[in-house]
């Protein structure tokens, strides 16, 4: 019979541990832990603390900085679970020379750390610019939107929650009503207790809404209309993305060409991103500045985004201040020739009987100027007129003999109970003699081979960021409440995402790092 060497777990083994040796060289921590002793000014967060005379030793912000960065290396934004990697991980214990901080304390150096982390991104930067790791000859601009720490379900206007409030109180009328029954037929103990509760947690529901009304009015957006607020991140902006509806913020950065450094990150809550180019630009022209590293990085600088950041406004500004732009506007693969097959690579589209006909299911011949519709029908002219950008439009109409009695009614019009007749406005062109907007000279510009070639880097500079950030540093929601808080943990992890680019070229490009 086979014999084998005994074992027991009931036995205690002390085991020297050196944190000098546990952090290698070359590695992400030993990088981090270099760039915070030797490279970043900790000066700025002396004014957080007042202990200089009178009260308990604070914890160095040095050791704070470095298990904090390295836990969100690894995908840890949880206070709790980062005290407890101080206190059973090895290199954890290393980096923090095993002092342990309580999970609070880490919890409230995240939270106030807004104003320090914009110092400490800017030496980082700094580094890397000492290391030849930004080239300033383009720059992309890209973001990714993310759930925060906040429901969607509370979003709305301010006659949205007051319908939830109307709503609520006649629920609490009808518990209260229902207790009281309850009582009078002798009930158990049980039942009324879960009412009891019920009540309660509806009545703290409702003064945590009137509340919120009272100190808040309604959003206006930049088009005037009213944006819905949110009762528990009132920051935060609902969002659509592929992957559905969120609530949260849109985390965006401006990423250096050479090596994929971002120079430049902030989180908007806001659920698009055509207002947010000229601040995203305009900040990246600060930092450089402030850093005396160049005056006005952007100049003879490439600067690229996509369709997201595309409008008028946007163009004209990179018109005016001279920046070298590439925007892709929403037609741009459309006219691509290298696009043409595109759509055969693409399924069937399968006949939804919901979707309603759009102005390209009818056929227009810009010659004869005459449209048909799906119901083969032919559309009367209505008129023609110029758009201010310089487009002519032509409008066609249906008649009434002919869309009343339309079988495809419920597929042409929105509203088919209140609404006669389909029009349809198509395009036909510029205008001769008007002048070329800031808008078609962009259009025209990035259709050049040029012009593609430099729209195309941006994919190769830009992405690979948000992958890494999102997917191998496992940022898939903000975890905090409130613009400040989350401003702070993207910044962190865009912080990572740099020290990680200083562990991989430091050395390579000519100093240890």
């Amino acid at each position: 019979m086979a014999r084998f060497k005994p074992y027991s777990y009931d036995q205690l083994k002390l085991v020297p541990v050196s944190f000098e040796r546990q952090i290698l060289p070359g590695t992400f921590e030993a990088t981090l832990s270099r760039l915070i002793d030797e490279e970043i000014d900790l000066s700025v967060f002396e004014a957080r603390y007042r202990n200089d005379e009178v009260g308990a030793p604070a914890y160095d912000p040095a050791i704070l900085l470095k298990v904090i960065l390295y836990a969100y290396a690894r995908g840890v934004t949880s206070s709790r679970e980062i005290a407890r990697l101080c206190r059973e991980n090895v290199l954890f214990m290393a980096l923090s020379a095993d002092s342990a901080p309580h999970f609070t304390t880490i919890a409230d150096f995240i939270a106030t750390l807004d104003r320090e982390i914009v110092a400490v991104f800017r030496d980082v930067l700094l580094v890397c610019d000492e290391l030849g790791l930004i080239g300033r000859e383009m720059f992309a601009v890209d973001g990714v939107k993310l759930p925060s720490n906040a429901s969607k379900e509370w979003s709305g206007t301010r006659g949205d929650f007051e319908k939830k409030i109307a709503k609520m109180e006649r629920a609490v009328e009808h518990l209260v009503r229902r207790h009281r029954d309850a009582d009078a037929a002798g009930d158990e103990e049980p039942l009324r207790v879960a009412r009891g509760k019920q009540i309660e947690t509806l009545q703290a529901a409702l003064e945590k809404v009137r509340g919120f009304l009272q100190r808040h009015a309604d959003k206006v957006g930049p088009s005037g209309r009213v944006k819905k607020s949110n009762l528990t991140d009132n920051d935060s902006a609902k969002m659509k993305t592929s992957k559905g509806v969120i609530q949260g913020y849109d985390g965006v950065a401006v990423v250096d060409g050479q090596h994929q450094i971002v120079v430049h990150a902030q989180a908007f809550g806001e659920a698009q991103e055509h207002a947010l180019l000229v601040p995203m630009l305009e900040g990246t022209r600060a930092t450089f500045r402030e850093l005396g590293l160049a005056e006005d990085v952007l100049a003879g600088a490439v600067v690229a985004a996509d369709a997201g950041f595309h409008t008028d406004a946007n163009v004209q500004y990179l018109d005016e201040t001279h920046v070298d732009g590439y925007l892709a506007d929403t037609l741009f693969r459309k006219r691509d020739p290298r696009f043409v097959t595109a759509e055969r690579h693409k399924p069937e589209p399968v006949d939804d009987p919901a979707r309603l006909f759009r102005p390209e299911d009818f056929r227009f011949d810009p010659k004869s100027l005459t449209c048909i519709c799906p119901a083969g029908k032919r559309l009367y002219r209505s008129g023609q007129h110029n758009r201010p950008d310089g487009y002519r439009a032509v409008i066609f109409k249906g008649a009434k003999r002919d869309c009343g009695a339309c079988p495809l009614r419920a597929r042409c019009l929105t509203h088919p109970e209140r609404t006669l007749i389909r029009q349809v406005t198509l395009f036909l062109g510029r205008s001769p003699g008007k002048p070329e907007t800031c808008s078609a000279r962009m259009k025209r510009k990035i259709d050049t081979d040029h012009g593609r070639y430099q729209y195309s880097r941006r994919l190769a500079v830009a992405e690979p960021v948000f992958a890494n950030i999102c997917s191998s540093r496992r940022l898939r929601r903000f975890s905090l409440r409130g613009h400040r808080k989350i401003n702070t943990q993207w910044l962190l992890y865009c912080l990572v995402h740099n020290i990680g680019k200083l562990q991989r070229y430091g050395t390579s490009e000519g100093r240890s790092a």
